[in-house]
């Protein structure tokens, strides 16, 4: 997933980097408010964790602001104040979830991989199309039960076209979700990522379709869904 963390307190935000880059997960930190929304309605992130009380702009307003612009990113809320009525400001401003600090790591983890599946409307962790197993929690996919072998940024495209599986998602979609705004990637380099992931699911029942123009389509190699 690509995380965006609005946290003030350095230790706490590298803590959580820490965490989330060794689970396999793409992190950008932003220490106020004013970048930290800047970054969360232009960004293409899966989920926003954000602090409360930020300087430059609070976490009320970043929250605000994010649905006023119609930003869907999920969100899930880091906070000191465990009064009810902050949390209720804050679920009925548009977040997804929230956690009260001090928290485990490990309990953030889960919450934003339960935020981000609510979001694509899994009902759970593990994505079945035809004999391929996607698990999103593992982040590991299998095909009858067998590892199929792939580089951190192929199976970021796998996840991807898994979770829309059916329906097509943009190569520039699929850019910002393997590369972000910040990275040296090219659209060549998503042609070949995608060309990579094709020709490991050669022989099984499932395949990436190229819609010219459009982007990318994972399917059911009969047409289906999954």
């Amino acid at each position: 997933m690509r995380i965006l963390v609005i946290e003030d307190s350095i230790d706490i935000a590298e803590a959580i980097e820490s965490k989330l880059t060794r689970a396999g997960h793409h992190v950008t930190l932003a220490q106020d408010g004013i970048s930290g929304e800047e970054l969360a309605i232009h960004g293409e992130f899966d989920v926003v964790v954000l602090d409360i009380n930020l300087p430059g702009r609070s976490g009320f307003d970043v929250m605000g602001h994010m649905r006023d612009q119609r930003s869907p990113t999920p969100v899930l809320v880091i906070t000191a104040r465990n009064q009810i009525d902050d949390k209720i400001s804050l679920l009925d401003l548009g977040a997804d979830d929230y956690i009260v600090k001090p928290f485990d790591l490990g309990e953030l983890e889960a919450r934003l991989r339960a935020v981000t599946r609510r979001h694509k409307g899994l009902a759970k962790s593990v994505i079945r199309i035809g004999l391929l197993e996607v698990d999103l929690s593992a982040r590991a996919a299998s095909v009858k039960g067998r590892p199929l072998e792939l580089g951190r940024r192929e199976f970021e495209v796998l996840e991807t076209l898994a979770s829309h599986a059916g329906n097509t998602v943009s190569k520039d979609r699929l850019y910002l979700k393997l590369f972000g705004h910040d990275d040296v990637g090219t659209p060549n380099a998503v042609e070949l990522l995608v060309s990579r992931v094709r020709r490991k699911l050669e022989g099984v029942d499932v395949e990436i379709v190229t819609h010219r123009g459009a982007g990318y389509m994972l399917r059911g190699r009969g047409g289906e869904a999954g």
